[in-house]
């Protein structure tokens, strides 16, 4: 064998034998083995589909009146696979020079910008506005940034970066566009995306990554900038399309006959240029609802990966970003068809091979009344208007002047509830938006007149910002019909009368009565429904506490704190309403965690400070100033005297002049105040305190109240395509006795009818009966300016007249290189030229104090409730402000405005 093996002959034939073995091997695997696979393979080569949007469902009242429908439009579209190369550049300037000369919106994602001819990355400018809106200056590093946020916003330096990022966000309202797991400005990452897809330098300067595009692209220079840019433009979309040239690129959507006509006319000069019909969102009422709504927006990149490769989406489909729309996106997206399409290699379309309809997204009926919110968006503007100028506010039900001026008062909320379900009837918001501008992509300059005018000021209205179900504040005396129940239900006699005192004194503390605070008198002799009627917070004291101060005795009850916090849990203040679109939800206070959370600001204000206290040396051992730190925290349980404090302290690495400054902080600031008091609990009991509650919550609360007792949860849905909502009650709150509701019940219609009630007048001509409570929430602090440089140069002359604003800036220039913040510089300089003269609060003595919240809760009819009112506005100074407005609302509701129609309260809204 071998031997033949040796003759090349033979060779050859065996070469040529396991040659072709293995070629039909092969064969065979591939034909028969593997068949299937490479025709579905080739198959895909060969027909793609082009998905075909489907319209989105519809939203409507509970009666079904539109609130958000599509309405056709004509979207500009260009098929790049009808378009040779060479025709790219001369197309793309045409069509969007008809574009723009008709004052088009169009699809420019091109990132590149160029004005007074500087050249800029969209990316860095957006870093550059927001850094400037913060008031830091010559700080571009994303990592320093964030420290330096950290270091001013006093954020404990122990947490990590997402617990701080937490904390930026939900306390302080400071959103900064950081990735804080790569310490970098979010736009920045965004920007090297783009670079990389071109195969550019990361580092290139806009100016120069716009030539190099120029050169990749190969666009002559006889094209102008401004016209190779809109080329660029165009280049970007078909870039952003990747393979699938086989599918519309869209231009602009929603644009006029005009347009159309002209694309239409010149349609030999723009070959791969067509309009198309297609449904865009429209929101017929404009602003109505629209926090309830949401509005639209493009698929950002964190959700490219759900909505692109999970649900199949395409890369510039516009998605629900907020209220009903984005909780319901899947359902109102509907099922998109499709166009199967044969193609060539290179993803031409070569032909049209079927086509499969699309099928509507399911409409949604909400349980509102559209009517009934425009009444409730009405009356709120027409009252903070009026507030702010001290005007009156109109009504057939009587006009109503507002006794002063409160020009800080821009901001409100009203929520209308129906008491027996939970259904929402009405939730307004001022200011608003209208959603209408979301709906083809909303342009830079609307964006920004819906945020927030002045991020320094917590308080500033913000547009877009849902106040009912999304800002917490203590709820004042509205919370007193909680404390009034739990006393009633743990062995008060709501008959018994106490006698006002006027005020009661804790150590060097005051609390005391309005009545007291203003006109240094009493209330006398108070019982449950008076000191409803009055609001009587010494009443609530006593009760609270188990205690008649006047008397110095036990008023014999088992009441305390934590019973007056469970009622407050049972009554559903403790957890979200169910309402299906974002709420938050802080949750009642918890007396134990005082010693927790007091010991932690303690913690962070001594890091915040560690350079004023502390020896230089040990500012640069972190670990040892840490240890320091933690012993002087470690003492806030024991609270030790103070001479004893000062003796501790001085062992420690303190400044010596800086000793007693610091016990005295950490003493009567920190440690004074860790351990629950009586005081704490009074606070409690006429809701200030640590509650904090969204109008929506306390809604539901007042709601509660009225039906005897039945935790509904709240919704804002009444149907889903056919698939109506259970409206079946909530379950029974756990009273030892449900009469004892009967008594709160009372005193609530008093505060509107008795002789001395916090909300008589407002309903003199009202037919109907009405049950309500006012409520005021303090808010510390001043009132910071838009501007801080503006404010100290405006009124440097009366803070410090002896120094020159040139002065001042020259000192500043030492700081801010430090502080990175020109107002904190500005002020730093003018405390220093001071010698010690000038403090903080001698500086800031020209802004405005905040005002206090107001609130007002109610229910009608009184005999027989159907619905509850809430409203809050900011800064109102007092709960009666948003009277009227609860009384508009509770009249359109039931049927009052109708003179030709009998009114009957057993009626109630239906499907």
């Amino acid at each position: 064998m071998l031997e033949k093996l040796k003759d090349r002959h033979n060779q050859m034939i065996l070469f040529f034998t396991v040659f072709f073995l293995v070629l039909l091997f092969r064969l065979f695997d591939l034909s028969i083995v593997e068949g299937e696979k490479y025709k579905e393979m080739a198959e895909d080569i060969r027909m793609k589909k082009i998905p075909i949007s489907a319209p989105r469902g519809e939203i409507k009242d509970r009666y079904g009146r539109a609130l958000a429908v599509n309405k056709p439009s004509f979207t500009v579209q260009i098929m790049k696979n009808e378009l040779m190369d060479e025709k790219i550049n001369e197309v793309s300037v045409k069509l969007l020079n008809i574009l723009m000369n008709n004052g088009e919106n169009y699809h420019d994602n091109f990132p590149i910008k160029f004005e007074n001819n500087k050249f800029y990355y969209t990316f860095d400018r957006e870093i550059e506005e927001w850094l400037s809106e913060q008031g830091i200056k010559d700080v571009k590093d994303a990592e320093a940034v964030f420290n330096l946020l950290r270091e001013q916003l006093g954020i404990d330096s122990n947490l990590d970066v997402f617990e701080v990022q937490k904390e930026m966000q939900s306390v302080h309202g400071v959103y900064p566009p950081i990735s804080v797991k790569k310490m970098k400005f979010i736009p920045q990452m965004k920007k090297e995306n783009f670079l990389q897809r071109y195969n550019l330098d990361e580092n290139l300067e806009a100016k120069d990554a716009f030539i190099a595009l120029r050169e990749k692209f190969e666009i002559p220079e006889s094209y102008s900038d401004e016209d190779a840019k809109k080329i660029l433009v165009i280049r970007n979309e078909f870039r952003e399309q990747g393979y699938r040239q086989y599918q519309p690129v869209k231009v602009a959507l929603n644009v006029s006959a005009k347009t159309v006509a002209q694309i239409e006319e010149r349609s030999i000069e723009l070959p791969g240029v067509n309009v198309e019909v297609e449904p865009i969102r429209y929101y017929p009422n404009e602003g109505l609802a629209s926090h309830i709504l949401g509005y639209l927006g493009k698929i950002s990149d964190s959700e490219k990966d759900k909505f692109t490769k999970e649900l199949g989406y395409l890369p510039n489909d516009l998605i629900g970003k907020d209220g009903i729309e984005r909780v319901y996106e899947e359902k109102l997206k509907g099922k998109d068809g499709a166009k199967y399409v044969e193609v060539d290699v290179y993803g031409r379309l070569i032909n049209v091979l079927r086509e499969q309809k699309p099928e509507k997204g399911k409409t949604i009926y909400l349980s509102i009344d559209a009517k009934l919110q425009e009444t409730a968006e009405k009356a709120l503007e027409q009252a903070l208007k009026q507030i702010q100028v001290g005007g009156t506010f109109k009504s057939k039900w009587g006009d109503y002047r507002y006794k002063d001026a409160m020009k800080h008062a821009t901001s409100g909320a009203v929520v209308a509830l129906d008491v027996n379900t939970g259904d929402v009837l009405a939730l307004a918001n001022y200011p608003s938006f209208d959603p209408n501008l979301f709906a083809t992509g909303i342009s830079a300059k609307d964006w920004k007149a819906v945020q927030d005018d002045n991020p320094r000021d917590p308080l500033s209205p913000i547009p877009l910002y849902n106040v009912a179900t999304r800002t917490s504040v203590q709820p004042g005396s509205t919370f007193k019909m909680i404390t009034g129940l739990a006393a009633i239900e743990n062995g008060l006699d709501p008959a018994k009368k106490l006698y006002d005192g006027g005020y009661v004194k804790l150590g060097g503390r005051t609390f005391g009565s309005w009545m007291w605070n203003e006109y240094r008198r009493s209330h006398g002799w108070v019982d449950l429904y008076k000191s409803l009627e009055e609001s009587v917070n010494y009443y609530y004291y006593d009760v609270a506490t188990n205690f008649d101060y006047y008397k110095n005795q036990s008023l014999n009850t088992s009441m305390n704190v934590d019973k007056m916090l469970e009622y407050a849990k049972m009554f559903g203040l403790d957890e979200p309403t169910g309402i299906e679109i974002s709420e938050v939800a802080s949750g009642v206070p918890n007396p134990e965690k005082k010693m927790i959370v007091t010991k932690s600001l303690l913690r962070r204000k001594l890091k915040s400070k560690a350079k004023e206290y502390f020896e230089k040396e040990i500012i640069t051992n972190e670990e040892k100033l840490n240890e320091q730190i933690e012993k002087i925290v470690g003492w806030t349980e024991e609270n030790p005297s103070r001479g004893s404090l000062i003796n501790r302290v001085s062992e420690l690495d303190v400044k010596e002049d800086k000793v007693t400054a610091l016990v005295d902080l950490v003493k009567f600031s920190y440690y004074k105040q860790a351990k629950w008091t009586i005081g704490d609990t009074f606070n409690l009991s006429i809701g200030q305190g640590q509650h904090q509650y969204t109008p929506i919550q306390i809604a539901r609360y007042v709601a509660n109240i009225a039906n005897g007792g039945y935790n509904n949860e709240v919704s804002v849905i009444k149907k889903v395509g056919n698939e109506k909502k259970d409206d079946h009650k909530g379950e029974k709150i756990a009273l030892k006795d449900d009469n004892n509701l009967i008594h709160i019940q009372k005193g609530m219609e008093q505060v509107v009818y008795g002789d001395h009630g916090t909300a008589r007048g407002f309903f003199r001509k009202f037919p109907v009966k009405v049950a309500a409570k006012t409520g005021s929430a303090q808010k510390s602090g001043k009132i910071q300016p838009k501007d801080e440089v503006a404010y100290l140069k405006t009124y440097l002359k009366w803070i410090a007249p002896y120094m020159s604003w040139s002065d001042v800036e020259r000192k500043a220039e030492v700081y801010k290189k430090k502080y990175k913040n020109e107002g904190l510089a500005m002020r730093k300089a003018i405390k220093e030229l001071s010698k010690g003269r000038v403090t903080d609060a001698v500086i800031d003595q020209y802004k405005d104090d905040y005002d206090a919240f107001g609130w007002f809760v109610s229910y009608a009819p009184s005999d027989n409730p159907q619905i509850a009112v809430v409203t809050l506005i900011f800064q109102s100074g007092t709960g009666g402000y948003g009277a009227p407005i609860a009384r508009e609302i509770i009249a359109e509701y039931l049927g009052l405005n109708k003179e030709y129609e009998k009114v009957d309260f057993k009626n109630r809204l239906t499907n």
